[in-house]
């Protein structure tokens, strides 16, 4: 299986770019020695590294925990809550549109019982 390190390097200097942060920062938050992430960005050395590796930094990068281990492998990566399943990707999908629009409602229903409130005051004190 070819292994694509070149194109692991680019993405993560590309994000890293994107965010602003400094290499430091990206170990920090990937609980990954700055030596290796050195070592992944500037792909000065080119060897196997644990799946754990990878995966930390693409969380700590904010993408889906496979993202770098797909580009490694040339493949296209998920985006993060994807699982590859289609179908179970399209569930996914929907339940965080309906969950939004839960919140929508919920926040409405806040406003309403809040308005009614007020007005059961207003009746009760019409002088207050």
């Amino acid at each position: 299986m070819t292994e694509n390190w070149a194109a692991v390097s680019k993405a993560i200097n590309e994000r890293v770019t994107e965010l602003g942060w400094k290499q430091r920062e990206l170990a920090e938050r990937s609980h990954v020695s700055q030596a290796i992430v050195r070592e992944i960005q500037h792909h000065t050395v080119e060897r196997k590294r644990s799946a754990r590796t990878l995966e930390a930094l693409s969380l700590a990068l904010g993408w889906h925990p496979g993202h770098l281990n797909a580009i490694l492998r040339g493949r296209k990566p998920l985006a993060p809550g994807e699982t590859g399943d289609e179908p179970l990707d399209q569930i996914i999908s929907r339940l965080g549109t309906i969950e939004d629009r839960l919140d929508t409602i919920s926040e409405q229903l806040a406003s309403l019982t809040a308005n009614l409130a007020a007005l059961m005051r207003d009746r009760r004190d019409p002088g207050a």
